[in-house]
């Protein structure tokens, strides 16, 4: 899939989304998420708090994404994904997604930048695919 393709996909596509990430031990949260910001070739963002996600990302840049689309039986995506970029600008987080995010006084937000290995389906065919 190409970064027009992922793009017009995550536009067009209802669904949910879950972003799974481990800390150094390997202890594993999941977490629904939007869907991504896709960015430039092989690149997707995420916008987080300093949550336990955030966390588990200070020390291992592992990440899966899985989508699953709102209709259809099983359809969806799985981005396998490494971390390669982050900032708390607001700027640049206003210019990414198209908007501000009021300062609430709560945490502060994070732009997670994460380059994309693979892309399954959300359902394999075969070992390879699992």
């Amino acid at each position: 899939m190409t970064e027009n393709e992922l793009k017009d996909y995550f536009r067009k596509t209802a669904g949910t989304g879950v972003l799974s990430t481990a800390d150094r031990a390997g202890e594993v949260n999941s977490a629904i998420y939007a869907r991504p910001h896709v960015l430039e070739e092989g690149v997707v963002a995420f916008i987080t708090r300093e949550n336990l996600t955030w966390s588990n990302l200070q020390s291992n840049p592992y990440a899966s994404y899985l989508f699953m689309q709102k209709y259809g039986s099983y359809e969806g995506v799985r981005l396998q994904l490494t971390k390669v970029e982050e900032t708390s600008d607001p700027d640049l987080i206003e210019a990414i997604v198209g908007r501000r995010y009021p300062d609430d006084g709560r945490v502060e937000r994070h732009l997670m930048q994460f380059k994309v290995g693979a892309i399954r389906p959300l359902v394999g065919n075969n070992s390879e695919e699992g």
